[in-house]
């Protein structure tokens, strides 16, 4: 008896696959699970109170005057 073909026969072949392969049926499931994750997480995240970061800033601030000079470290 031949494999089942993913494509033409998805129930029978996930069958297949967790009894003669289980590594392949399980890295099938975690990969179906990747955008269940990214619809269902981060509402479930905000309800529960975590807040999204503040962005990174894409500058460095400067001063508004002259800089001042270190001072203690003259090699005087």
């Amino acid at each position: 008896m031949s494999h089942p073909m993913l494509w033409k026969e998805p129930a029978r072949w996930f069958r297949w696959a967790a009894h003669e392969k289980p590594a392949l049926f399980f890295a099938s499931l975690i990969g179906l699970s990747g955008p269940v994750v990214l619809a269902v997480v981060p509402p479930i995240r905000r309800y529960l109170g975590d807040v999204d970061p503040a962005p990174i800033p894409m500058s460095y601030p400067l001063p508004s005057g002259p800089r001042n000079p270190p001072k203690g470290f003259e090699d005087e």
